[in-house]
């Protein structure tokens, strides 16, 4: 097995409608085609939150068409880092991995609002994990 080129980092929570969602939009967004970006969750909700989709699309980002996905071995096994932000247990660990857990209020069931803090402290630790990782952030 060869190396990848740029990092890869999966985002977990457990309905992968919210956090999960904000925070790869945001390293989509900032870390551009340096970093591999994937997210799931431990049990998906049929929907992204809307109030989520409303509090990105206030900050330019659309992610309108993105489904929840299932939290899947291969797709932990696949990634360099692996960031849960209260998927707690479901989440298989394998050596060699980086695990980092993110403690944000969950936005589930909150209007745009609540959820611009959340958004907001989400955006200050991708720009921070951009800089662990050596990668600049894109504007």
């Amino acid at each position: 097995m060869s190396t990848p080129a740029v990092p890869s980092v999966l985002f977990v929570c457990v309905h992968n409608a919210g956090r999960s969602q904000m925070a790869a939009a945001f390293l989509t967004r900032l870390g551009g085609d340096n970093v591999q970006v994937r997210s799931a969750g431990s049990a998906p909700a049929e929907t992204v939150n809307p109030a989520v989709v409303e509090a990105l699309g206030e900050v330019g980002i659309d992610i309108s068409a993105e489904i929840p996905k299932v939290l899947t071995v291969e797709a932990v096994q696949a990634s360099d880092v692996v960031i849960t932000m209260g998927c707690g247990d479901a989440c298989p660990f394998f050596p060699g991995k980086t695990y980092l857990d993110w403690k944000l209020e969950d936005p589930a069931g909150q209007g745009v609002d609540a959820v611009r803090p959340i958004r907001d402290q989400i955006e200050q630790r991708i720009r921070g994990l951009l800089a662990d990782l050596g990668i600049q952030a894109q504007a």
